[in-house]
């Protein structure tokens, strides 16, 4: 997914508008537009902060072009994208998963999941 893809599912999983994430997050309106309309192919890695800074995500989360299958629709990536990355704590029978073991779950887990998706899809 490209950096614009990122944002705009940020925004539409806190039902931000782009005017609203401008003034929360300090990134100029036009600024935003501009890398959300995919005119700012290498957008400031400033501006990209304070928006990781705002959803309190690490900024890679935002930059993260991630192997997605060329079969799968938007609809599957960004179902996939708020399952895998959302930014809260992760336990498993009582006890807290940290960044490394939560890292190696996601992967495996979106093994399964294109293969799941592929397999529907056939």
């Amino acid at each position: 997914m490209s950096i614009s893809d990122n944002i705009m599912a940020l925004m539409n999983e806190n039902k931000l508008t782009r005017y609203k994430l401008s003034k929360v997050s300090g990134v100029p309106y036009t600024t935003l537009t501009q890398i959300l309309n995919g005119r700012t192919k290498d957008p400031q890695v400033a501006a990209l902060q304070k928006i990781a800074d705002y959803f309190d995500i690490p900024l890679d989360y935002i930059t993260s072009d991630e192997f997605v299958p060329d079969w799968a629709t938007d609809k599957d990536r960004l179902d996939f994208k708020v399952l895998l990355d959302q930014p809260l704590p992760i336990m498993f029978d009582g006890v807290p998963i940290d960044d490394d073991d939560r890292e190696r779950i996601s992967r495996v887990l979106e093994g399964m999941f294109w293969d799941m998706k592929k397999s529907e899809k056939d």
